[in-house]
Parts: C-alpha cells; structure tokens; sequence
C-alpha cells in the first residue's frame, strides 16, 4: 500500500547535498517541529523544487513517511524566498544563528507553534531591513521565555526581594536577578532601567518586531545576560555567533 501524501508548511533551516544530485534539508513547521526531509534529484532538475530549498525559505511541502522520520519531499508550493538575507552578510549571519539557535535548543519531532512563529518573525524583520541588534535581543529574550528558561527579573532569585531603587546584579546560575545583599561580588552588575525593558518587552505578541527602540546600554547588558541564560541550556556554543559583531 503507497504511503499517503502528506501537506505542511515548513520553513527551510539549512540543507545538505547528499550523493551526486540529492538534497536532505532541516525543515522546521508548526505543526511536527524539526524535521529532515529528503529531496530526490533535486540538484539535477530545479522544476519541482526550484528556490524553495533555500535556507530562510517558507513553502508548503507535499511530503511522504519514509524509513525512520524521513520525509519524501513530492513537491513544494513556494510562500516566501526571504532572498534579501543573502544580500546583506551582517543581516545573513544573523538570520543563521537565529536558525541555529532553534536547531540547538529544540528536540527534532516537537510541535512548538508560537516559536515557529517568532523565528519566522524574527526572519521577516531583518529581510524587510528592520534593525539587527533590536532583532536579537526580542528573538533571544521571547525564545527563552517561550522554552521556560527565563531568569528571575524584578525581584531577587534568592529572597524573592521586588526592586524598587537599587543596585541589581545577575547571575544566570543563581536563577537570575540579585539584590546587593545577596550578590556577592561575582554576580554581573545590571541596570535596573534594563531589568525593566526586559521585562516590559515581554508583554507584547512574539510575533511583534516593529515599534521597539532601546539605548545601547540595554543591548549590551542584554546580551550579557541572554549569553548566560543560553550557555546554561546549550550543548555547545553557536557557530554562527563568530559572525556577529
């Protein structure tokens, strides 16, 4: 009995030559999360597939169960090619270590809908020009949220004190924000005004990118403490992250 053809939209997060003319690409959907998916021939004849098997590309994929996990890849109807990445190197390198970021921290096989939203968010911001360094920090701080591995914010990880006025520090493996009784002297010193930006930014949709503006002193504190959060939870450290200022 043939097997059924199946219909998903998918997001391509990178792709692999496999022989002289096949493809085995990563897909990530909404629906079955991490996926890899085989595409036979692909590299002789681009007539069924053609752009779609680019990275950042979203389609809908016709697809049978192969052995195992493996995707049959039939045909694919493209959505969008997000070909204006590839024009920009700062740009690209920061699409790849959000793609890189999700393939790390995500299981293959798990439905994690409102991330596959936020990745494709975060993609469509930096394809239509909207500002790097505003992108990582909302892609960085809604993707820990959204996996459960948000630090403790405005009150103390340790008393559960609620900041008022003070000195704050942090310290991923202590479970976040420190008051100055109990941060000792190797927790990282934070601003309370970044605590806060954090923590207002939150309260807005995943999928919202536009509309934000922070001072440099909150991107670099920012990307001090998501650097923690993530080594914590992380295999191994992204290569895509040599790529970025």
């Amino acid at each position: 009995m043939a097997s059924q053809v199946s219909s998903s939209e998918a997001l391509v997060m990178r792709h692999t030559h496999y022989g002289e003319a096949d493809m085995i690409l990563t897909l990530f959907t909404s629906e079955y999360g991490l996926q890899q998916g085989f595409a036979k021939s692909a590299r002789k004849s681009r007539k069924r597939f053609g752009a779609v098997l680019e990275p950042f590309t979203q389609a809908i994929f016709q697809w049978k169960q192969g052995q195992g996990s493996m995707w049959f890849l039939q045909d694919a109807e493209l959505l969008t090619t997000r070909v204006s990445l590839r024009e920009s190197l700062s740009r690209l390198a920061m699409a790849s270590y959000g793609v890189e970021l999700v393939s790390l921290l995500l299981e293959d096989g798990e439905s994690h809908p409102h991330i596959y939203e936020l990745l494709c968010s975060f993609l469509d911001f930096l394809s239509n020009g909207g500002d790097e360094s505003i992108a990582r920090l909302l892609f960085e701080l809604r993707l820990i949220y959204l996996l459960g591995y948000m630090p403790h914010l405005l009150h103390c990880s340790e008393c559960l004190k609620i900041f008022s006025d003070e000195k704050v520090s942090f310290d991923a493996n202590r479970g976040g924000c420190l008051c100055c009784d109990c941060a000792g002297s190797i927790a990282m010193d934070i601003d309370l005004m970044t605590i806060g930006s954090l923590a207002r930014s939150l309260k807005v949709s995943h999928r919202q990118f536009d509309g934000f503006s922070f001072g440099y002193k909150t991107l670099q504190e920012a990307t001090a403490i998501f650097n923690q959060v993530l080594e914590l939870n992380l295999p191994y450290k992204p290569k895509s992250l040599k790529f970025l200022p």
